[in-house]
Formats: structure tokens, sequence, C-alpha cells
């Protein structure tokens, strides 16, 4: 079992940053893959960016190229979502999601393990 808590949301300006944090506990794997999503009001739950636990590598969605970098901290079991830039469009629940990194990293199916969610608000 993994637990994942997410903080670090909140109300900014466009324009702004904000960074996100996802800590987890419990159970690990060297294959697991951590995630962002985001599910603004009324809208399906939207990938955001991944990393491989183990190498470091990334995807990112079209929509937050450039703008949002995701890292890890080993160390910490820590994930990050550093997210620049941010327009009003960016405002959402967002997720971490925890799961096995390869094919299909973008995809909710992938994950097996979801936080609660932090909300990011971004006034125009």
């Amino acid at each position: 079992q993994v637990q994942l808590v997410e903080s670090g949301g909140g109300l900014v300006q466009a324009g702004g940053s904000l960074r996100l944090s996802c800590v987890g506990s419990g159970r690990t794997f060297s294959s697991l893959g951590r995630a962002w999503f985001r599910q603004a009001p009324g809208k399906e739950r939207e990938f955001v960016a991944a990393i491989s636990w183990s190498s470091g590598s990334t995807l990112d969605a079209d929509a937050v190229k450039g703008r949002f970098t995701i890292s890890r901290d080993i160390a910490k079991s820590t994930v990050y979502l550093q997210m620049n830039s941010l327009k009003p469009e960016d405002t959402a629940v967002y997720y971490c999601a925890a799961g096995h990194w390869g094919p299909g990293a973008s995809l909710r199916e992938s994950y097996n393990y979801w936080g609660r969610g932090t909300q990011v608000t971004v006034s125009s």
C-alpha cells in the first residue's frame, strides 16, 4: 500500500508561480512512476506530468510544456510540480498518483494510488 499526500496549492494571480509537493509513504517499488493529474469543475481528470522514480525520466502534457516541471527527491520520497506562468485555465484540483512507469504513463489507468488532491486557483 502507498499513501500520497499533496500540499502547496492556493490562490495565485495569472503569471504567478506555485510549487506542489506530494509525499509518499508505505510500500514502494523501483519501477514506480509518479504523476500529477488535474481536474477542473465539470471536466475529466487530465494528465499533467509524470516522472520515473528510478531514472528521473519525465513526460509532460502539451498544455504545460515549458511552464511546469516535475521533479523528485528520492531521500524525501517526494515529487514536486513547479508551476510557472500560471493561467486561469490551470485552475483545478491537482492530484498526485503512483503507478508503474512505462508506456501509458499519461493514462489514468496506469496509476493504482491517488492522493486526495490540492486546489489551485489562478485569478485573471
